[in-house]
């Protein structure tokens, strides 16, 4: 697989973003946090994701210089969310595809006619 920092646009699978992080913290980061590290920076890129959101989408300001990418802030959830299956042997496209299993049983009716739901983007 190329490199993805020299690729303009890659659409890769789940199974490929877990390669693409192994390679990368393998080669050019020279290696994996421990999983409590990781855990406690999933924590932390959460709170990142949050804060934008309060600011673009709820009631606070930004203050000045404070950074407002959501989408950069996604990557690094994403990221690290990868890094931990990676480091624990979980594979993201069997677990994404049981949790819609689930999800389409257990919630198939559940959140029906609820009024304040939206589908539009």
């Amino acid at each position: 697989m190329a490199c993805p920092t020299t690729e303009t646009h890659i659409s890769p699978t789940l199974s490929e973003i877990q390669e693409i992080v192994d390679q990368w913290i393998r080669s050019t980061g020279g290696g994996y946090f421990s999983p409590l590290t990781n855990a406690v920076i999933l924590a932390e890129e959460t709170g990142e994701v949050a804060r934008v959101m309060a600011r673009k989408y709820g009631d606070q300001k930004a203050k000045p210089g404070d950074k407002s990418n959501l989408a950069d802030e996604l990557a690094d959830l994403l990221w690290v969310l990868t890094a931990i299956a990676n480091q624990t042997g979980i594979s993201l496209t069997e677990a994404f595809a049981a949790n819609i299993a689930k999800k389409n049983t257990r919630d198939s009716q559940r959140f029906k006619g609820t009024e304040r739901l939206t589908i539009e983007k």
